[in-house]
């Protein structure tokens, strides 16, 4: 055992990979469907791991968080600029309005309590489920007019306040959002049917802009039927029948002929169908079946069905589609041929509905023929197919200037006051995922990467600072932690009915985006799970984009000011 610790304190590194191997492995354990979660593991196993008193110097920890905090802004960015324009003010309002009541009322706890710098921000990291809030708080208290030794000790105290109040903050917030909140917006039931009526309104009415079946199958599919109505006698051209399915609403497409043995793979709008042709439609699951009882039996053929159909992830930059809803983009000509199976903006999947309107940043997965869907994409914007490459010039720059901006600081009564290298690489990362959204051609991070950055990059500082913690972190949590439980609880809880209430009667939103909007100005991607899960509607997800990338901003800058309030 002697020479695993003297190993681990020759080599800090190998301590590191050691949290962060059973953080991850931990923070997937789930009982009873709780779990703490990777952030509060990994450094819950670093205090265990830095009780061996291990050393831990350079600029590790700094380095891993820039690359996290440029990531996250990179991820929302399209959103917190789009949030500015005038039809998403009104969720930009709110999220501000609850972030002030996020730091407003950890301010006054912290006040009434006597908590020191380090403590209050420890307070608003965990309660407000904001990891960031660690490191931008510790690079502020670093530039405070006080001594080394006050400094570390606010710096050691705010790992602690935040494992404490963590855990409430994450489950009590679904629990408040999934639970309370319907009943404060009128009960369950009035909400499950109010997102019902909100699907029906946005096209949910027609099943073709559903979802679909997706956990029965895919949402589009491809099926063979033979000619045999009488509709058909005399000859229909292709152009007739999708006419008359768009009709009957039903979006669907014919993309083979099969006549007499011989297959047409293009098919021509002009092609007249007769008796015993046989078809392929291609459209949304729920339409496609049911066709042959009025276009004729369905036919299981493998040779007719055996083409290559393309799963197209496109990046919607161009203006002919951004700002329209799906229904209006549907409609467009270059989209004959082809469907959109999922829509996602800032990494959440948003409904696939006629009224969903997309904007600069969204990625749509298109499904259809390859020559169909390429044309498609030129038109909507870039194809953003599968990529290992990460455009680092894109990323160290980025961070490079933000830092330089945030390092830069300004002096108010004596204290030098700068958002930070930190806050520079959040807005950095910020204007850098805006700009990507309007020139996708570069700039490109993948979806592998951005979870690299973004979830390694937090682990990494989180496992130093809960090693460099662990020495004082046990003396720590018997001073504060029962009672800082407590005052976590009420610092998470009242900003969340606060919110409720400005959505309700202030800002009269839609039910479904009252909670939406309230799970992502607190940034709480799991209670947005949970009220989806309660409400039986994806609806919620409207109201989180916008509030999230506010959200997410505003309380990574809270970690400056309630430093500065507090000290």
């Amino acid at each position: 055992m002697e020479w695993i610790v003297d190993l681990l304190r020759s080599h800090p590194e190998l301590a590191i990979f050691l949290t962060l191997a059973l953080g991850f492995w931990i923070g997937k354990i789930k009982v009873a469907g709780f779990g703490l979660g990777i952030v509060t593991s990994v450094l819950l196993v670093g205090v265990l791991v830095g009780q061996l008193d291990i050393p831990v110097t350079g600029p590790l920890k700094s380095v891993f968080f820039l690359l996290f905090l440029f990531a996250i802004g990179y991820k929302v960015g399209p959103q917190f600029f789009r949030g500015l324009r005038k039809d998403g003010l009104p969720q930009v309002y709110f999220a501000v309005l609850v972030c002030v009541s996020c730091l407003a009322v950890t301010w006054i706890l912290a006040k009434l309590m006597g908590y020191n710098a380090g403590e209050a921000a420890g307070l608003l990291s965990g309660a407000q489920t904001i990891s960031a809030v660690i490191g931008v708080a510790t690079d502020t208290i670093q530039s405070l007019p006080i001594s080394k030794e006050e400094q570390q000790n606010m710096i050691n105290v705010i790992p602690v306040a935040y494992a404490v109040t963590y855990i409430f903050g994450t489950a009590g917030s679904a629990w408040i959002l999934a639970s309370i909140g319907p009943r404060m917006l009128g009960g369950i039931d009035k909400v499950r049917e109010a997102c019902r009526d909100l699907e029906s309104q946005m096209g949910g009415g027609d099943p073709s802009s559903q979802p679909g079946f997706e956990n029965a199958g895919p949402s589009v599919i491809f099926r063979a039927y033979r000619v045999e109505n009488q509709w058909f006698e005399g000859g229909k051209r292709v152009l007739q029948l999708e006419a008359y399915l768009q009709e009957q609403n039903k979006r669907l497409f014919v993309e083979r002929i099969r006549r007499d043995g011989h297959t047409i793979d293009k098919v021509d709008p002009d092609f007249v169908l007769q008796l015993n042709d046989e078809v392929v439609l291609s459209g949304r699951r729920e339409f496609v079946i049911g066709e042959e009882k009025w276009i004729g039996e369905e036919i299981l053929d493998e040779a007719l069905l055996n083409f290559p159909v393309e799963v197209l992830p496109v990046l919607c930059s161009q203006k002919e589609v951004a700002g329209k809803t799906l229904g209006e983009i549907r409609s467009l000509s270059f989209m004959h041929g082809v469907s959109v199976r999922k829509i996602t903006r800032g990494g959440v999947n948003i409904p696939v509905l006629a009224q969903t309107k997309i904007d600069r940043g969204d990625t749509l997965e298109l499904v259809g023929l390859g020559r169909e869907v390429e044309l498609a994409a030129k038109r909507m914007g870039v194809a953003n197919r599968a990529s290992n490459v990460t455009d680092m010039v894109f990323v160290a720059l980025g961070i490079l200037l933000g830092g330089i901006v945030g390092s830069l600081a300004v002096k108010i009564g004596g204290v030098p006051i700068s958002l930070s290298t930190s806050g520079g690489a959040l807005i950095a990362g910020l204007v850098f995922g805006w700009f990507r959204s309007y020139h996708p051609n570069f700039g490109n991070i993948p979806d592998s990467s951005l979870w690299v950055l973004n979830n390694v990059g937090l682990n990494m500082f989180i496992a130093v600072v809960g090693i460099t913690a662990g020495p004082s972190f046990i003396k720590g949590f018997s001073e504060i932690g029962p009672m800082m439980f407590l005052i976590g609880a009420i610092a998470t809880t009242l900003p969340l009915i606060i919110g409720l209430l400005l959505a309700k009667y202030l800002f009269h939103f839609h039910p479904a985006l009252a909670l939406g909007c309230c799970a992502g100005a607190r940034t709480t991607t799991a209670a947005l799970g949970a009220v989806e899960e309660a409400v039986g509607s994806e609806t919620p997800a409207l109201g989180y984009t916008v509030t999230y990338a506010i959200g997410n901003t505003l309380l990574i800058i809270w970690g400056v000011v309630i430093v500065l309030l507090c000290s």
